[in-house]
């Protein structure tokens, strides 16, 4: 990344060969141009998303299962997810829907309850932590993680 442009990974939200990024503080255009170029010959696209009132794409929603987003419909439109089912988020939990699916199981805050519900009301294992700390500074689960594949690591 060279300046002008920004790009944060909360902001960006990978399904399948689209990397549908958010138009934030943290990243504008001339970020999400760079990343468009330099992904695009490994036949990624890009779709840009604006969001409001919260700091990352992924604070407003992220991957719940394979074909199912974890939304809070406020701060983000959803016609750019078209293709795909949504969760929405308990109205009174606005910070709910950051998750992250790791191995088929979603590690997900366990302070939204309500939310949490949802999501295993419709059958999704979920592996609830305490990131209340984390949380303060409106950090997330998807941002404050770095996730390998076991037969990368020494």
């Amino acid at each position: 990344m060279t300046e002008p442009g920004t790009l944060d990974g909360g902001d960006v939200l990978q399904l399948g060969k689209t990397l549908y990024v958010g138009m934030t503080d943290r990243t504008n255009e001339a970020g999400i141009k760079q990343l468009a170029a330099f992904v695009s010959s490994n036949g990624y696209r890009i779709t840009t998303i604006p969001v409001k009132g919260c700091l990352h794409l992924k604070s407003a929603v992220s991957l719940a299962c394979e074909e199912t987003l974890l939304v809070n419909r406020s701060w983000v439109d959803t016609k750019p997810f078209d293709t795909m089912e949504f969760i929405d988020i308990d109205p009174a939990e606005s910070f709910a829907a950051n998750a992250l699916l790791v191995g088929g199981e979603l590690v997900y805050p366990a302070n939204y309850p309500k939310t949490l519900q949802r999501l295993e009301e419709k059958g999704i294992p979920v592996r609830a932590v305490d990131v209340s700390e984390l949380q303060k500074a409106e950090g997330g689960v998807t941002c404050c993680s770095l996730i390998f594949e076991k037969d990368y690591l020494i």
